[in-house]
């Protein structure tokens, strides 16, 4: 990855057109141009060039951002926003008391350990993966919350019975996309490099997850490490493989759902073939289904006011679907999702939980 000084020239590709300004859901919410990709360019610039100081106000616009990547999709320069906000991040954070205090608690020694911790502690409730007469093998990356808590494992037992796939589990390490968020570039690439490594050991038909982050950030490597080639790799979710395999599921009573299509999640149709294979169930398609539901990572502690303004916005669009369950595939999703809807009766669930309630 650059150093943040030698994005110059991305910086300097942006016009100030402001087409970024009609998709940002944040400016949509607070019109002020420091909060799209314009504004933020002509900050950095100004650092760049020497005329503005790298201040707590322009890295609490820095922090003011979802990283839903809409800017980039819709930007005629084709400017990766979320590549140079990074590098921005941790050029800000590298010399900061709070940088040194929060890349110690995201060490190997300290974050690992949790994680460890978390995995000895669920061992015990989790099954073990049948392979059968596997015809398809994958590499699973986990995720942190997935290594945690074990009912993923569980889902996936039952919805695969009768269609056994060879599941690989490598050590990999978290994503990296906690680190890459806080400007801990250091970490980020180490944890990169192991899974890369990882990677490299296995012989499988897909690496497969089921956090649309996770993915997106797998997939990034290239951008930030010279010898990740990712050109062959067959990523998916378990979403694919399952309407891959023309799963059939049936549900006792009549279920009305709707899907919440994570930023990071690059291609959904999955869920409407699956949904087809589900007996008694309806799906009915909400307003803005793809737009963010506010929380982001640790955006939602940062900027509570405009989390709390999109979380309200979600919900609002799910009330009005009349659905009993909203499903999604980002476990941080769900718990932006389930604050939305504190207090109601509509279910929020994984899309391996939602299945495997069914027969």
């Amino acid at each position: 990855m650059k150093k943040f000084r030698d994005y110059q020239n991305e910086v300097n590709k942006c016009s100030k057109c402001g087409l970024c300004e009609t998709v940002c859901p944040l400016f949509k919410i607070t019109p002020n141009d420091c909060v799209a990709s314009k504004g933020k360019f002509i900050m950095l610039s100004g650092v760049i060039k020497g005329d503005l100081k790298f201040t707590k106000n322009i890295n609490r616009y820095i922090d003011m951002c979802l990283k839903c990547g809409k800017c980039k999709d819709f930007c005629p320069a084709g400017i990766d926003i979320c590549e140079i906000v990074s590098s921005a991040k941790h050029e800000y954070m590298k010399n900061k008391l709070i940088g040194k205090v929060i890349n110690f608690l995201q060490s190997e020694f300290v974050f690992n350990k949790i994680i460890k911790i978390g995995e000895f502690l669920s061992y015990p409730f989790r099954p073990k993966h049948t392979n059968g007469n596997a015809l398809t093998t994958v590499v699973y990356f986990k995720g942190c919350v997935n290594k945690i808590f074990p009912n993923t494992d569980k889902y996936i037992a039952k919805i695969f019975k009768n269609h056994p796939v060879k599941i690989i589990e490598p050590d990999f390490e978290c994503c990296g996309l906690p680190f890459l968020s806080e400007g801990n570039l250091e970490r980020f690439l180490q944890v990169g490099k192991h899974n890369l490594d990882e990677l490299r050991k296995c012989n499988c038909d897909y690496l497969i997850t089921d956090c649309a982050s996770c993915e997106s950030t797998i997939k990034s490597y290239s951008k930030y490490l010279p010898d990740a080639d990712l050109t062959n790799l067959k990523s998916i979710n378990w979403g694919d493989l399952i309407a891959e395999e023309n799963i059939k599921f049936k549900f006792k009573k009549p279920l009305k759902v709707t899907f919440h299509k994570p930023c990071h999640l690059e291609n959904d149709e999955f869920f409407e073939k699956i949904i087809q294979n589900c007996e008694n169930v309806e799906y009915v398609k909400m307003d803005d289904y793809d737009s963010c539901c506010g929380l982001a990572g640790s955006f939602g502690v940062k900027n509570c006011k405009l989390s709390q303004a999109l979380i309200k916005q979600k919900t609002a669009n799910i009330l009005k679907t009349g659905a009993d369950v909203v499903v999604t595939t980002c476990p941080s999703c769900i718990a932006g999702l389930k604050l939305g809807l504190l207090g109601r009766k509509i279910k929020v669930v994984s899309l391996l939980e939602f299945l495997a309630g069914g027969i």
